[in-house]
Formats: C-alpha cells, sequence, structure tokens
C-alpha cells in the first residue's frame, strides 16, 4: 500500500455495536487514500447485546477482522480504560498521513467528507477544516443540523466548541503532530484552539457531511462537567486571565441557550 494521505483514528471501549456502521462510512469515502487506525480502548470484550442476534459479533473481533481484510486499517490496542484523549493519542503515533482526521465509533461519514474537505483545503491553503454536521438519535432521527463557518477564528471559538470532532481534519505537515490534552472532557476542544493558534483560521464546509449519534446519558451531556472543563481549558491550557474566561464563558452559555433551548445555533 502506497503512504497514505489521510490517518483517520477511531478510538473504541469494550462492546460496540456501531462500530461496523462507522468503519463502513469510511470504506464507503469517495477519496480512498487513507488509514484508519482502530483504537482498541479496553472494556469487556463481550458481544454487543444491543444488536440484532445475526449480527452479535464483539466491537474487538470486528476490528481485527477489518484489519485482516483491508491492509489500510490497522488495529492497534491500549492499555485500557485511559479515555478517549488518550486512545486517540496513541492511535496518532501510529499515524502515516499528512492530514489526521477524527471519528468515534458511533459516529458516521458521508460518502464524499474527505473529498470534499481536502478540496477546500487544498484550494484555501488552510491548515485547519471542519463541516457542518447532523445529531442523531440511534434510531436515525434528526434532532439537529450543526452548521459550519466558512471562516473560523480562534476568536470566534473563545465560547462554544464550533467544530465537532468527527468533521475536524488538520494538516500535520503545517501544524505538526499534535497530541490532544488529557482531560476528561473538552479535550478535542483544547487541541482545536491550540491549532487555530499555531495555523490561522479554520475553513468550513457547510453541508452535513458528518453523522454525530446522540446517546442518553453520554459523558458529553455532563453540562456541569463540561463547563468546569471548558474553564479549565481557558484558564490553564490557554492562559487566559479571569476576565477573559469570563467573556468566554457568558459567550458559552448564549449559544448554549440558542442552540439547545431555541433550536437557533449561530451561523
Amino acid at each position: 500500500m502506497s503512504e497514505p494521505v489521510v490517518s483517520i483514528l477511531m478510538p473504541f471501549h469494550g462492546a460496540c455495536p456501531t462500530l461496523c456502521s462507522s468503519v463502513s462510512s469510511v470504506l464507503a469515502q469517495s477519496y480512498q487514500e487513507w488509514e484508519l487506525i482502530l483504537v482498541d480502548d479496553g472494556g469487556h470484550d463481550d458481544v454487543a447485546a444491543q444488536a440484532p442476534i445475526s449480527v452479535q459479533v464483539s466491537a474487538r473481533a470486528s476490528a481485527q477482522a477489518f484489519a485482516e481484510n483491508d491492509s489500510r486499517i490497522r488495529y492497534v490496542k491500549t492499555q485500557g480504560g485511559q479515555g478517549a484523549a488518550v486512545a486517540r493519542n496513541q492511535g496518532l503515533e501510529h499515524a502515516q498521513g499528512r492530514y489526521i482526521a477524527f471519528l468515534d465509533a458511533d459516529d458516521r461519514w458521508h460518502p464524499s467528507k474527505l473529498e470534499r474537505q481536502l478540496a477546500l483545503m487544498v484550494q484555501t491553503g488552510a491548515a485547519l477544516s471542519h463541516t457542518a454536521y447532523e445529531r442523531q438519535l440511534p434510531n436515525g432521527q434528526v434532532l439537529a443540523r450543526v452548521p459550519a463557518r466558512a471562516r473560523l477564528s480562534y476568536d470566534d471559538m473563545l465560547g462554544p466548541n464550533l467544530m465537532g470532532c468527527l468533521t475536524v481534519m488538520y494538516d500535520r505537515e503545517r501544524l505538526g503532530t499534535q497530541p490532544m490534552p488529557n482531560l476528561p472532557l473538552q479535550h478535542d476542544y483544547a487541541l482545536w484552539l491550540r491549532l487555530l493558534r499555531l495555523g490561522g483560521d479554520a475553513v468550513g464546509v457547510d453541508d452535513a457531511l458528518a453523522y454525530y449519534r446522540v446517546s442518553p446519558g453520554s459523558l458529553s451531556s455532563n453540562k456541569r462537567h463540561a463547563i468546569r472543563d471548558i474553564w479549565r481549558v481557558w484558564s490553564r491550557e490557554e492562559n487566559l486571565p479571569f476576565w477573559h474566561c469570563a467573556a468566554a464563558l457568558w459567550r458559552y452559555g448564549w449559544y448554549s441557550l440558542r442552540y439547545r433551548v431555541l433550536n437557533k445555533p449561530e451561523a
């Protein structure tokens, strides 16, 4: 296999009935010069009880089978239970591509996602990009469409996280290999801020080219912990003064009100 252009990091933990769907959305990409690194973050290697009996196969066995059948897919086993940031960073250590992209094992991509995103980055010379995406229930019902701005600056991001992790791609030839800070929450947001500081504005494709699966009780839905960690990003990772953090928190709260309550996210 020739050296891949895009390295896709996909951590998974324990039994994951959606892994096959997520991997299949990568296999279906119109742009095919990629590698997919499946990072096994441990957990019980039991069957996915939620899945139909005909597809009750453990995530670990599925990941290993994908890797055996396609040379572009690699299976990486971690010590387990260290969280998504550590799992992604361990996958990053194995990445060979110029561009780094992220997709979790319960999310999916539109078939043209990589092709359109790469074309925009080449056209604009941007080192960081993202796309719009849909938030969906497990049954496929669309809860919301999250837009992508044509240009997104560091200052724009001091408030809400306007780039979904499943949509982001960065050029490590320009920005270097950048691991995520080891935070329980907001590790992706902390990385986006660092990349924006290093490489300037991000560009966006304002079409929903990714699909985020919303699970009740998920870690990211705990708003109190999210606010604690996002403040930590501003104050410790970005070293912002208190007043700057307070202003960012106000913008975060206002966006959350519009998006979560009024369902009117800022464009």
